[in-house]
């Protein structure tokens, strides 16, 4: 498996960096020249979470994950990206292997965070994303995101649960509510 060079990988993440218009097309064509390099399949799928259609999107990060299975990130986003989409059990799934990291990984405290989560079991979910935000130093816009989800956890147990819209009455679980402010699939990291 023919990988893309540090050289060409420092000047797409510039190209990147330098035009939300045409980081797809940079990606693309780099993509073209190393067809198996899975964190080029990751940076597409993580260009295309934020658009339209979703389907590509899913189907480069699996494409990541399925290139090189132990791609931690590719995998996280990968999961994330199917819980935000409804698609619990697939997450899950998508997160197994990376329950059996260390300890002290903060992608498994996140992924046993969410996971607590999706059974509204909101102090747990809370306390694991605290312990995986001490623990990340490496990718601080996911902390960011972790944050953010909490801070709709904390509002969420504030108010008591899901909370009816306006006099709309829902059976929507406090936590489709949450993971509904993240529909638009994972961040770029």
């Amino acid at each position: 498996m023919e990988l893309c060079g540090d050289e060409d990988m420092a000047l797409l993440v510039r190209q990147m960096q330098a035009s939300d218009t045409e980081d797809l097309a940079a990606v693309d064509a780099m993509l073209k020249r190393f067809p198996q390099d899975p964190r080029l399949h990751f940076m597409r799928g993580s260009i295309l979470a934020g658009r339209k259609p979703p389907q590509e999107a899913h189907a480069a990060l699996a494409r990541a994950v399925e290139l090189a299975p132990d791609f931690a990130i590719a995998r996280y986003q990968l999961g994330f990206f199917e819980l935000t989409s409804g698609e619990v059990d697939k997450a899950l799934s998508s997160w197994g292997p990376l329950m059996r990291l260390p300890e002290d990984s903060y992608l498994r405290k996140f992924v046993e965070g969410l996971t607590h989560l999706v059974r509204d079991e909101f102090e747990p979910a809370l306390a694991r994303m605290r312990e995986g935000i001490a623990l990340n130093r490496e990718n601080e816009p996911l902390n960011g995101d972790i944050r953010l989800l909490m801070a709709e956890c904390e509002r969420a147990m504030k108010s008591g649960g899901a909370a009816a819209s306006e006099g709309e009455e829902s059976d929507l679980s406090a936590t489709s509510l949450l993971l509904g402010q993240f529909s638009g699939g994972p961040t770029r990291h």
